[in-house]
């Protein structure tokens, strides 16, 4: 495992803020030249440490999103296929396999409640997949996951 500094996990951290910052404002933000920012974040990519870069949604998307929890119970033997066809759902932010009185808990973000009604009848009418158990998100009170800009 690489083993990160202070000066990498600041980098991370302001990288996670903003993933399009150049260099330049990197190097200002973290008193440390240029090129070093640079050669700190390829060997963090060729470390595995960054795998990628990706899009966060500005607040309006946030706000206007209907986020929830969907706890899905499934026949074993059909897990993955049910695993396989839930990849085809773009609504599907993120699925786990948990431990407890469900198999798996699916991150779900629609733009109305009408396409996660939808949505949700989709996903219960899959082969294998016994019964779901969802929450609708009211509000979100604590976030440690979003990098703060």
């Amino acid at each position: 495992m690489t083993e990160l500094d202070q000066t990498d996990r600041h980098l991370l951290a302001l990288l996670q803020a903003n993933a399009r910052e150049n260099a330049a404002n990197l190097a200002r933000r973290l008193g440390i030249a240029r090129t070093t920012v640079v050669a700190r974040i390829a060997r963090l990519e060729r470390d595995g440490v960054i795998a990628g870069y990706g899009v966060r949604l500005g607040q309006q998307m946030e706000d206007n999103a209907i986020l929830a929890f969907c706890g899905l119970s499934v026949m074993p033997k059909a897990a993955p296929a049910v695993v396989k066809a839930l990849r085809r759902f773009p609504e599907i932010e993120e699925l786990n396999s948990v431990s407890g009185p469900v198999d798996y808990m699916a991150v779900i973000r629609c733009d109305t409640h009408a396409r996660l009604d939808k949505l949700l009848d989709e996903i219960g009418a899959l082969d294998g997949v016994n019964h779901t158990t969802t929450s609708i998100v009211l509000a979100r009170k604590i976030d440690r996951r979003r990098a703060a800009g």
